[in-house]
């Protein structure tokens, strides 16, 4: 049985302050040894301050985005390596916000995915599909070809490293909803991609549903077969209902 991961995406809110209540309010009540894996996703100014207030905890931490280059003149970038000196684990690449607002496409999220791998970080390959994708009956095409891109650029061996999060872009702050049957389906077709690849490896890679996963919805949603647990936006900034959804898990 595949050990569940909530990972919270902080997107752009944070600050000293807020974190410090936030991070307090976690770890309050989050046991050393949790029933599935924590982790929180957070502004790169912000690594500093989680190394020193999560270290030895149970939550792990990560960044948001990097770059797909090692080193070198990228003004305003982030290399793996300076997520790796503050004790990153995870790295969120091809995040739906990434893909619409910096014009991301398949090829470069691939990119990015294999330098984390190389570098040591895990990264959490989030794909998903528009409103219009999914109302021209388009989903299983995009979002596998989204899949496709990543597993082409990776060695079969790489797969056991890797997380993937399933983002439904179209219900996402819209008012739409996936139900958890229609989340399953899409988790289904994702986990027949990865045995392509990998058949061993596939069976125990992390399936994160990112399509505003709440405590009102977790413990249904985290029921179907092939969820694995959850990219958390809203709700992971908020103690009680991250720590709700950790429980549902």
């Amino acid at each position: 049985m595949r050990r569940k991961l909530i990972a919270g995406n902080w997107k752009m809110n944070a600050s000293l302050a807020a974190n410090t209540a936030l991070l307090a309010g976690i770890k309050a009540e989050l046991s050393q040894q949790p029933a599935c894996d924590v982790a929180v996703c957070v502004p790169a100014p912000y690594f500093a301050q989680c190394q020193t207030e999560l270290a030895g905890s149970a939550m792990a931490w990560g960044g948001q985005d990097m770059s797909e280059h090692e080193s070198g003149a990228y003004t305003g970038e982030v290399s793996a390596a300076m997520l790796l000196d503050f004790g990153c684990r995870y790295v969120i690449v091809g995040h739906s916000e990434r893909r619409t607002y910096h014009a991301e496409n398949d090829q470069l999220v691939a990119r990015k995915a294999l330098r984390a791998l190389r570098s040591g970080l895990i990264p959490i390959v989030c794909v998903g599909e528009t409103l219009n994708e999914r109302e021209a009956g388009d989903t299983d095409k995009i979002v596998g070809q989204q899949i496709d891109t990543v597993l082409a650029a990776i060695d079969a061996a790489d797969l056991a490293d890797i997380v993937v999060a399933y983002e439904p872009v179209w219900a996402i702050g819209t008012g739409k909803t996936a139900t958890p049957q229609m989340a399953q389906d899409v988790h289904a077709m994702l986990r027949r991609k990865l045995m392509k690849k990998n058949a061993v490896a596939a069976s125990q890679v992390k399936i994160l549903y990112g399509g505003s996963m709440k405590p009102d919805n977790a413990k249904e949603l985290l029921s179907m077969a092939d969820i694995d647990g959850g990219l958390i936006g809203g709700a992971a900034l908020k103690a009680p209902d991250f720590l709700a959804i950790i429980r549902a898990a």
